[in-house]
């Protein structure tokens, strides 16, 4: 904070605060964003270690994604903060990537460093960075390598390896193949002919106490609820569903009433009243032959009991996101008034009831829904492995979307690094320097991997990517 007092400005900082100009600010702050980066520099690669983190209260993260490393991390530094949304960027954009895209922000950094000691102005570098960075994308689109978005057992490779180095890599085989079924399952295509991925309609959930080669992919959706009334049945095929998002109860008046009552048969018409529009609700779902009602709000205990006794399941307080998910799964509408249900508006589908794990399974084959059950011994294992998965998802997602494939292991840097020097040759100014000192940067993601133990360099990898970010690599 700075106010002028005769002329002259007085500055007011905290006790612990520091004041840096010049070269000093600018030093610390590329030091302290290159230590974050660095910090997740040794996750990077299929033989990465994992990060344990432990926040104040407690809890405990086993992770080598870059991302949720940087998250946890107590972070004061606001040059330091950029190298987060770097990580937070690339996940949005491609899924996965992070610690590449950080690793190569941090030695940007440095590189940058380098050039400003040999009295080369910022400018000339962020313009050198920024015309590398461009020619770096063009290079891309010739690099990469069509594939057939059918081709299964390229699309499993690029999952394989986007697990690989993570929880996820012990079962590999296995999810990989689930993960190319599932993306299949939600794959469209657009007007134009190209192929979209859908995946709000692909659910990942997790169960712990399980091995992990015991996932398994569902086509239709998981209901972690019980029955309304434990009379009900459980295990419906070929059910007709309902899906409801009002209550089933008397509808309460919102304004405040009283009665006179002289007559003890007057209060005996009003019961009976609310018990018959009770009964004309159970009577116009039965009528409407569904076998199966999830409800998204609450269900009368009388509304049970009598859907009980017509051999009819109801599951109340259903999530609303579990019933815009069944609406795809099933092909149902979800209905907000049960007096007026049209044919149309049932779905159908098999439902059983899993009472060990306590959810519902609502399966419907060909459904444009699916649900990837990953299983762990421990909580921090699924978690690490839905991580692994989910990015893998992403990155399938990219490689049919795309219909691209880039190598991996490093060859793409190392031959971006090997065009970009080609193409400062052909420029003038001290722009030459810094599109050199971008494409050494490149050169890191190569070096960090031959540091890494049990890294061979005959190993050979395929990636999805996209020309505007960073692609994960996937065995051949």
């Amino acid at each position: 904070m700075s106010q002028r007092m005769q002329g002259q400005p007085m500055i007011i900082l905290g006790e612990d605060s520091q004041r840096m100009q010049d070269k000093d600010a600018q030093s610390h702050n590329i030091s302290a964003a290159r230590a974050v980066a660095e910090s997740v520099r040794s996750t990077l690669g299929p033989k990465g270690m994992d990060k344990m983190l432990v926040t104040s209260t407690g809890d405990v993260t086993i992770t080598n994604d870059g991302v949720t490393i940087l998250r946890e991390m107590d972070i004061d530094n606001p040059t330091a903060e950029m190298i987060v949304e770097v990580a937070e960027t690339q996940e949005d954009e491609a899924g996965d990537g992070t610690t590449s895209a950080v690793s190569i922000a941090g030695e940007l950094l440095k590189n940058a460093e380098d050039l400003l000691e040999q009295d080369i102005h910022p400018t000339a570098i962020i313009k050198g960075f920024d015309m590398a960075a461009k020619e770096a994308r063009s290079q891309v689109d010739e690099i990469a390598t069509e594939i057939d978005v059918e081709d299964t057992e390229v699309l499993r490779q690029v999952a394989e390896t986007s697990m690989t180095g993570k929880g996820a890599e012990t079962n590999k085989e296995l999810l990989g193949q689930l993960l190319v079924d599932a993306v299949e399952a939600v794959t469209v295509e657009a007007e134009d002919g190209s192929s979209v991925v859908d995946l709000e309609f692909l659910n990942v959930t997790t169960a712990a106490g399980g091995a992990a080669d015991n996932s398994e992919l569902l086509e239709g959706a998981l209901v972690r609820e019980d029955p309304a009334h434990e009379d009900m049945p459980t295990d419906i095929e070929d059910a007709e569903i309902l899906l409801v998002d009002s209550a089933l109860e008397v509808e309460e008046t919102n304004a405040d009433a009283s009665l006179t009552v002289d007559d003890p048969s007057q209060l005996q018409q009003f019961v009976e009243q609310e018990e018959q529009q009770l009964r004309d609700i159970v009577s116009d779902i039965a009528d409407s032959g569904a076998d199966v009602v999830l409800c998204q709000k609450g269900i009368d205990d009388m509304v049970q009991h009598l859907l009980a006794k017509e051999g009819i399941l109801a599951v109340q307080r259903a999530k609303k996101s579990d019933l815009e998910f069944l609406r795809e799964v099933v092909g149902a509408r979800v209905v907000s008034d049960v007096g007026a249900i049209a044919a149309e508006d049932l779905g159908s589908g098999d439902v059983s009831r899993d009472a060990d794990e306590g959810w519902f399974r609502i399966e419907n084959e060909g459904a444009h829904g699916v649900t990837l059950l990953l299983r762990g011994s421990t909580d921090h294992v699924v978690d690490e492995l839905e991580r692994g998965v989910n990015d893998a998802l992403d990155v399938v997602s990219a490689a049919i979307a795309d219909g691209l494939v880039l190598a991996g292991g490093g060859a793409v840097e190392v031959e971006l690094a090997r065009r970009l020097r080609d193409y400062a040759d052909g420029v003038s100014g001290r722009e030459q320097l810094a599109i050199e000192a971008f494409a050494d940067s490149l050169e890191l993601i190569p070096r960090a991997l031959r540091r890494t133990p049990g890294w061979t360099p005959s190993t050979r990898w395929s990636t999805s990517a996209r020309p505007t970010r960073t692609a994960t690599s996937t065995p051949v």
